[in-house]
């Protein structure tokens, strides 16, 4: 007998019919929605599929900061069909793909063959034909646009990551240490304005939560795909850090502080 492999989603309403209908097994509940359809379309009503469903229920993301520049993995609708894929390091243009609406990437790699830095769907940034980049390329303000859509993005992905469950915290977390290997790679100079997305040795961060302020002396680990510990000292604002004691940060502690938006770095003193 042949298989049929359904969604998740699907198998979770199939299974809560089940249980409200008293159905003796999945099976029964098929059959029961196939002569439901049937009976409709006999009626004259139209069924909604979930897929037409969940395509109706997309929105482009709110508060973006540019309305043709979108990171690719919340890319949902390309204007005629086609995107241009940038690498926001160098401003080099990676590729243009021709594709169909909806989009749906989950996953997209490549190498930029200017800068040479491994790129994903987190960090390439697709633009649409109504942004005006022969003029940004005149004026020299392409790069500055592709670097704030970047830091945008991860800003407002990492905030929003706060309402994610308990199992897809490691998911989280692994993403702020590929984010923070991106802002290595690139050396950027991060906007003090925005919460940071790493933890970097000589780094002074300020905890607005807790009204602290952290100094970052040096890792104590060496972990190769996961944020390490650090040696720091931790101190109330304005009190002399001269008297504060070093104390070990755990990785944990470390990526609940980003994933909550509570960490700024800290100006420099002229």
């Amino acid at each position: 007998m042949a298989t049929i492999r359904v969604r998740d989603w699907t198998k979770k309403q199939i299974e809560e019919i089940l249980e409200e209908e008293s159905h003796s097994s999945h099976d029964s509940v098929i059959k029961a929605l196939l002569k439901d359809r049937e009976l409709a379309k006999f009626a004259g009503t139209d069924i909604e599929t979930e897929e037409s469903t969940s395509n109706a229920d997309q929105q482009p993301p709110e508060n973006k900061a540019f309305d043709e520049l979108t990171v690719l993995s919340e890319m949902y609708r390309a204007d005629n069909d086609v995107l241009f894929l940038w690498c926001p390091n160098c401003g080099k243009e990676l590729a243009h793909l021709t594709l169909e609406n909806p989009i749906d990437i989950s996953i997209f790699e490549m190498e930029c063959q200017r800068c040479l830095n491994h790129l994903d769907q987190h960090v390439i940034i697709a633009i649409e034909i109504g942004y005006p980049i022969e003029e940004k390329l005149v004026e020299d303000n392409l790069q500055a646009d592709l670097k704030e859509c970047t830091i945008d993005y991860w800003d407002r992905h990492l905030e929003q990551s706060t309402e994610n469950t308990v199992t897809e915290e490691s998911a989280i977390e692994q993403l702020v240490w590929q984010f923070d290997q991106y802002v290595r790679n690139f050396q950027w100079d991060w906007p003090d304005d925005v919460p940071v997305v790493g933890f970097e040795a000589g780094d002074t961060l300020h905890n607005k939560v807790d009204d602290e302020l952290i100094e970052v002396i040096e890792p104590v680990t060496e972990n190769r795909n996961a944020l390490d510990s650090f040696e720091v000292k931790r101190y109330p604002e304005g009190t002399d850090p001269n008297e504060a004691r070093t104390e070990i940060m755990d990785s944990n502690m470390i990526a609940n502080l980003i994933i909550n938006r509570s960490l700024y770095l800290e100006e420099d003193e002229p």
